[in-house]
């Protein structure tokens, strides 16, 4: 149960209770207020720190068992490549099942996968077969792990705090990485390669133990009008009309996507950020390396600052009330428009001035977008937009860095950068000045779609 008194009350209306609220809501800290979330966020740097321990080693003990680094890339292809074909139905399973046995569950899987791995390790018996296998089954369970934990973490505070909720989970991430990746040469050292994969196994099953014990908050994201939906989609299905089966389609998760305009212009957002920008670890290499004429230290310079203005902006992101598309679409332009100067920075010093803003900039719009995805659709089809989500993102993954290493082939880094950054911010304010054009006065729309309160909660207007 939360630990603040005034978790347990509805969500004010505007001109009553709330004006109190104002200081203690815009907290980037507010989400853990309550207990549960706490509980959560320390289970998921636990899981953090284990994985990055794991992820340390991993690609070394490829390399030593076949010698490839083609074998490497294989390795981590098979362990995405489910997220590309299985999404969807990993994103219906988390809204057919109860979400926290769902989320316990996989967990457990995924510990028994790193113990394997540990033990085959250890008796010297993992070969590229069983590796590829384990990579295989680690990619199947996180279709359905990975959204089942995000709307899991969403459900143990209101719907006004999942920003900071959000927020918090990228500062849990970046520590639990840092922890990890120091913990990895120390464990490794005194105890062996295998340790490290049984050290992420003991990682797995302490979120497991910890997720009976979470409660979900009052006024959560999940809970209100999904939960009706979900009772009455199962009175339904008991009464014979077979209404539950069809709402826990595959389809209709990814029709209503389809049929959202703001999720879509999510999409194209995040999409065309993730090709021409983002991938700075390939195009700040090479400028850093090339043009401005540095080293590796240079670069690794180059991304602390990095880091830490992921840092600094999840702590902005996580200060957000009322995220939206809109919000989404002017940060990541802005994020454009820095590129472009950073692509045309003389010196390395330069570059370090823009990087930090850079990163501010991608962590808060970061934040901002995934409080949408998470909180727009209804609370009974959120695992299925989710999956979708998962499927879009790993055809980013697989094809951004591709395309912007032609790009690269072509205008070299300093040209990459620019014309990477002026497609972001001409095609996003394109987007943004047509939407302005098309779209009725807000007053008129919503009093034709009735919803106004609920969109107000939730604060996804794009």
């Amino acid at each position: 149960m939360s630990s603040s008194p005034d978790s347990a009350l509805p969500v004010p209306a505007p001109d009553t209770a709330a004006a109190p609220r104002t200081r203690a809501s815009r907290s980037p800290w507010r989400s853990l207020r309550h207990r549960s979330m706490r509980w959560w966020s320390l289970a998921n740097f636990v899981s953090n720190a284990g994985t990055w321990m794991q992820l340390t080693v991993q690609n070394l003990l490829v390399l030593q068992i076949t010698g490839s680094a083609a074998a490497t890339g294989l390795s981590m292809s098979v362990q995405a490549a489910p997220a590309l074909f299985m999404s969807l139905l990993g994103g219906a399973a988390v809204d057919r099942w109860p979400r926290k046995l769902t989320a316990a569950v996989s967990q457990a899987l995924l510990g028994a996968v790193a113990f394997t791995t540990a033990l085959l390790v250890a008796l010297d018996r993992l070969d590229m077969t069983s590796l590829m296998v384990l990579a295989a089954v680690t990619g199947i369970v996180a279709t359905v792990d990975g959204p089942a934990c995000a709307l899991l973490g969403n459900d143990l505070v209101p719907v006004e705090d999942v920003p900071s909720a959000i927020g918090v989970g990228a500062l849990v991430h970046n520590s639990g990485r840092l922890a990890g990746a120091a913990l990895a040469g120390v464990t490794v050292g005194v105890l062996g390669t295998a340790s490290a994969y049984a050290a992420n196994g003991l990682s797995f099953l302490f979120v497991t133990a910890v997720i009976p014990f979470l409660r979900p908050a009052p006024g959560a994201a999940g809970r209100g009008e999904g939960a009706a939906r979900l009772a009455t989609a199962s009175r339904r299905g008991r009464g014979g009309s077979g209404g539950r089966g069809k709402d826990m389609t595959v389809r209709e998760g990814l029709a209503f996507f389809v049929r959202r305009p703001r999720l879509l212009a999510l999409a194209g957002i995040t999409g065309i950020s993730a090709v021409f920008g983002r991938n700075y670890q390939l195009t700040l290499a090479v400028l850093v390396t090339g043009p401005l004429a540095g080293g590796a230290g240079s670069f690794g310079t180059v991304s602390t600052v990095l880091a830490v203005g992921g840092i600094l902006g999840a702590i902005l992101g996580a200060r957000l009330r009322r995220p939206s598309v809109r919000v989404v679409g002017m940060l990541a332009a802005t994020g454009g428009l820095l590129q472009v100067v950073a692509g045309l920075s003389p010196s390395l010093a330069v570059l370090l001035v823009m990087v930090l803003p850079m990163a501010v900039v991608e962590s808060v719009s970061d934040t901002a977008g995934t409080a949408v995805l998470q909180t727009d659709p209804p609370a009974h089809l959120r695992g299925r937009v989710l999956g979708v989500w998962s499927s879009i993102g790993t055809v980013w993954g697989l094809g951004g860095p591709p395309a912007l290493g032609l790009l690269m082939e072509w205008a070299g880094a300093r040209g990459a950068l620019v014309t990477g950054g002026l497609l972001i911010a001409g095609t996003i304010g394109a987007g943004l000045l047509l939407r302005d054009r098309r779209t009725p006065s807000p007053v008129t729309l919503r009093a034709r779609e009735g919803d106004l309160p609920e969109r107000e909660a939730l604060g996804t207007a794009a």
